[in-house]
């Protein structure tokens, strides 16, 4: 496996879910479409063949690592923008009177500002359900709160900052039995565990490529048959009517490539691999720093390469500032020299001092084990040297 460039020469990288190298392979895929494959997908005549072919193949290959045997596969310009399209096209789409939707505490802020927005100019309410200790959201919780008016339920499927899963199957379930719609941003969960909207009944999924190894700037909306959205963007029939313009077929490609590279990984059991070595760092940071290490989120309903751990005594930004030999992140926000909690997991009612205490490590496809005993050395030196 070909370890790009980028990650040759600095340091250990652990912030996979902040970001992914593109995998070489990735980079080969869009290759053709720089040059012979030139022509736009929508023309008829031979120029447009081979990126029109590109394209739908690309499509395929994106509903293959979900599990989409129907539906339609609509490529975004990221994430951000297909969960826009999913929660305020599904909103207006229903025509409903005031309507109502549902979503979480913890949820990514591309859906929380969805959601605001549909409050500020559309006259929506909007729901924000409680989640656990472990960042979870309980389906009797989302039960509970369903109401006439209510015409979509928007949850993730994982957290970027803890890993924590949530419980898909159930939360679709009960969403189904309402007659409302299910979103969820799977961002984080594409490639690393297997998943499969059919099975889960999801019927509106984003998919995100520099998440899996594909360049930013490409991202993609699952949408189940039978679900209406209004567009986002209007003008030419481009990706079913959804999303007008003409389309970056080199990214589409990728984010295909990246699909298959993926299934790849999942049919070889590589997410057992990530586990087994998100596990050794923690064995070593609480071997290394006793009674000290505590993890922040699920045991067991997590990503296999999310670890976050509050380490007491020592500060999250202070400990990173201190390792410049690993590249990993907190979910503190920082105004003006000012460090402030995770919005995360002051949701999952842990302290400030141990928000402010917490080291997000996310392992991805190059991660060896001996990065995982390096990092974790240098981590344990720096919990002297940043203080408590």
């Amino acid at each position: 496996m070909t370890v790009p460039e980028g990650l040759a020469a600095g340091p250990i990288y652990l912030d996979y879910n902040a970001t992914t190298p593109v995998d070489p392979a990735v980079t080969e895929a869009m290759s053709p479409l720089f040059t012979n494959a030139f022509g736009n997908p929508s023309s008829d005549h031979h120029y447009g063949a081979a990126p029109r072919a590109a394209l739908d193949r690309a499509r395929e290959q994106v509903a293959a690592v979900i599990g989409a045997t129907g539906g339609r596969i609509v490529f975004t310009g990221s994430g951000s923008e297909a969960d826009n399209l999913a929660i305020r096209g599904a909103v207006l789409a229903s025509g409903a009177d005031r309507p109502h939707v549902i979503t979480q505490r913890t949820e990514h802020p591309a859906v929380l500002a969805a959601c605001a927005a549909l409050h500020r100019w559309h006259g929506a309410d909007v729901t924000y359900l409680p989640v656990d200790g472990d960042g979870l959201v309980d389906p009797g919780e989302l039960a509970a709160a369903f109401t006439p008016r209510t015409v979509l339920v928007s949850i993730m499927a994982a957290n970027n900052e803890t890993g924590a899963r949530q419980p898909v199957a159930d939360l679709a379930r009960v969403t189904r039995e309402h007659g409302a719609v299910f979103h969820c941003d799977a961002a984080q969960t594409i490639g690393k565990v297997p998943f499969d909207v059919t099975a889960l009944g999801v019927d509106l999924l984003t998919v995100v490529g520099h998440k899996m190894y594909a360049p930013k700037g490409i991202a993609a909306l699952y949408v189940r048959s039978g679900v209406r959205l209004e567009p986002l963007v209007y003008g030419g029939g481009q990706e079913h009517g959804l999303r007008a313009g003409t389309e970056n077929v080199a990214l589409a490609v990728a984010l295909g490539a990246a699909a298959r590279l993926a299934a790849d990984d999942l049919a070889r059991g590589g997410q057992h691999r990530l586990q087994r070595l998100r596990d050794r760092l923690h064995e070593r940071l609480a071997d290394s720093l006793p009674r000290r290490v505590l993890r922040n989120g699920p045991a067991d309903a997590r990503l296999p390469n999310t670890l976050n751990v509050s380490i007491t005594g020592a500060a999250g930004h202070a400990v990173l500032a201190a390792t410049p030999g690993v590249a990993a992140s907190t979910g503190s926000a920082c105004h003006s020299g000012t460090h402030e909690p995770s919005p995360v997991l002051t949701a999952m009612g842990l302290s400030a001092e141990r928000s402010l205490s917490a080291v997000r490590l996310s392992l991805g496809r190059w991660t060896t084990e001996a990065e995982v005993d390096s990092a974790a050395a240098q981590l344990v030196t720096a919990t002297g040297e940043s203080g408590p």
